[in-house]
């Protein structure tokens, strides 16, 4: 397929500029240069702007379902285990979620998606196409980070079982991570003598991945001392982490700066509904990506219904944010944040042929989806 003369924003060259697109099975081959081939399908784009599929870092899309069947509606937060990083967000995936083709006609093609926050650690999220009729169909990488949660959610769950402050949180995560370092460095020491090696330990096995750095901590933080504490532990372990929904992350700009760590903004477009959101603000994201941070603009999906999430992006430039940040807070930096950049996030000659078509800036709301093409494919066309 060759896209033909397109206004092409790949979110990595600030200003846009018009060409064409080929794509050969399922990937981008270039992007710019007017192109020729005779046995391509020829896709007119005169008038219309090319964008990459866009992407979610942070998403409950699948798990939380929309009015789905009994039994599919509420499959992201474990209520019985305040520790749980055996569980994988892949085993609750739905595939045929109808949150999902509403979702495409937003133009997003690409989610991390997993479990909720009720937990200190609630597993593994994953990163998905939003296309396929099961989990393997859509799944990019079955484990991009493990969830762990901070602040009012895991005491609000657990407040009569287990953990009722700040503090217990902290421990229990603290506690849970010295077994599983001693874990595996007797696992390291035994080496193939079975007999030497601990006992298995589903929840301290699912941890080596995190303390090896192979994936992060993706922690749930909205309040500045949950970050700082989320940061401390991370530090405290050499532990990759990113911090996710970053509510007051304007108030501790220069410590974010100092870590270093991409930061997710979000769900802004709701209501404070809880003491650690009530200095949430639409110039949160601007803030930050001024100051350098690598930012994603997030829905948590449902609490945003997934397909605004380039509406959140036109709040945040309508509050300050850089366009162009704003654009890269939901392409390539989310790609970055969970680690599949090299695929999708950008219109890149060699990624994977994720391409968004619209009539106008899809940060605006009287803007059209005209088309969604996602790994070659053309899956939404309202032409």
């Amino acid at each position: 397929m060759i896209i033909r003369n397109a206004v092409i924003h790949d979110a990595i060259h600030k200003r846009p500029y018009r060409g064409d697109i080929l794509i050969e099975n399922g990937k981008l081959v270039s992007v710019g240069p007017k192109t020729d081939r005779e046995d391509a399908e020829i896709l007119d784009a005169s008038g219309l702007h090319a964008y990459p599929g866009f992407v979610d870092a942070h998403s409950h899309i699948g798990l939380d379902g929309y009015g789905g069947p009994t039994g599919t509606t509420f499959d992201y937060n474990e209520m019985n285990d305040i520790l749980s990083p055996q569980l994988r967000g892949m085993d609750s995936y739905y595939a045929q979620d109808a949150a999902i083709p509403m979702a495409l006609e937003g133009g997003v093609t690409t989610v991390a998606t997993g479990p909720g926050s009720a937990n200190v650690l609630g597993g593994t999220f994953l990163a998905v196409k939003l296309r396929g009729n099961t989990v393997e169909e859509a799944m990019i990488n079955p484990a991009v980070a493990m969830k762990c949660a901070f602040g009012e959610n895991p005491k609000r769950c657990y407040k009569d079982k287990s953990d009722s402050t700040r503090m217990t949180t902290a421990a229990k995560l603290r506690q849970i991570l010295f077994e599983a370092r001693d874990y595996m460095l007797r696992k390291e020491a035994a080496g193939d003598d079975i007999t030497k090696q601990p006992k298995f330990d589903m929840k301290l096995e699912a941890l080596i991945p995190v303390l090896k750095r192979e994936i992060p901590l993706k922690a749930h933080a909205h309040r500045s001392d949950d970050i700082m504490t989320a940061l401390r532990i991370a530090k405290e372990f050499d532990l990759k982490i990113t911090i996710e929904h970053c509510t007051e992350g304007h108030l501790i700009v220069e410590e974010l700066k100092a870590a270093g760590v991409p930061v997710a903004v979000g769900p802004t477009l709701t209501n404070a509904s809880k003491l650690e959101l009530l200095n949430k603000s639409w110039t949160t994201p601007g803030v930050l990506a001024a100051a350098g941070l690598s930012v994603s603009i997030i829905t948590d999906a449902p609490v945003i219904p997934q397909q605004y999430l380039p509406l959140c992006a036109g709040q945040a430039v309508k509050a300050g944010m850089d366009p162009f940040q704003a654009l890269q807070a939901i392409t390539i930096n989310p790609a970055r944040h969970i680690g599949i950049e090299d695929r999708v996030g950008s219109l890149e000659a060699g990624k994977d042929a994720d391409v968004v078509l619209t009539d106008g800036d899809p940060m605006v709301s009287d803007t059209c989806v005209k088309y969604v093409i996602v790994d070659g494919k053309v899956l939404v066309k309202n032409a």
